[in-house]
């Protein structure tokens, strides 16, 4: 069985996974990016894991937007996002979350009729190790 490690900003928060994800979608969907601020969401998704909180379970919050299963955890001190549970026991962890490195690729991704418009052709951006001067 393999076992993820993950935190929030703050530190206030880490969690275990344990077990594997079935999938890996960066979900360009707009609930998605306002949850984000980005461009998309980086989610990892299992039906089998187990999550175990291993500190700060009480600062841990939950959203549900009503009438949907669109629903997001974070740490209610720093904001970061942090795995929920969703319907019917599915494990969703934001993969920005982990420490541990995923050891899955993103399988696809989805509502790409959602996408932003300035998100388009960004493979053509330069890009830097850091902070550019």
């Amino acid at each position: 069985m393999t076992n993820y490690q993950g935190s929030c900003c703050c530190g206030a928060v880490r969690f275990e996974v344990r077990g594997e994800f079935d999938s890996f979608y960066l979900c360009h969907c707009h609930r998605c990016q306002k949850d984000t601020g980005s461009a998309h969401a980086a989610n990892l998704f299992s039906q089998s894991a187990t999550l175990l909180w291993l500190r700060g379970e009480e600062v841990v919050k939950s959203f549900t937007l009503p009438g949907t299963r669109h629903s997001k955890g974070f740490c209610r001190i720093c904001g970061s996002a942090l795995p929920a549970i969703q319907s019917q026991g599915l494990l969703v962890v934001p993969a920005g979350a982990l420490d541990s490195e995923a050891r899955l690729a993103p399988t696809a991704r989805i509502f790409m009729s959602s996408n932003s418009h300035w998100n388009k052709g960004i493979g053509d951006l330069p890009t830097f190790p850091e902070l550019p001067e």
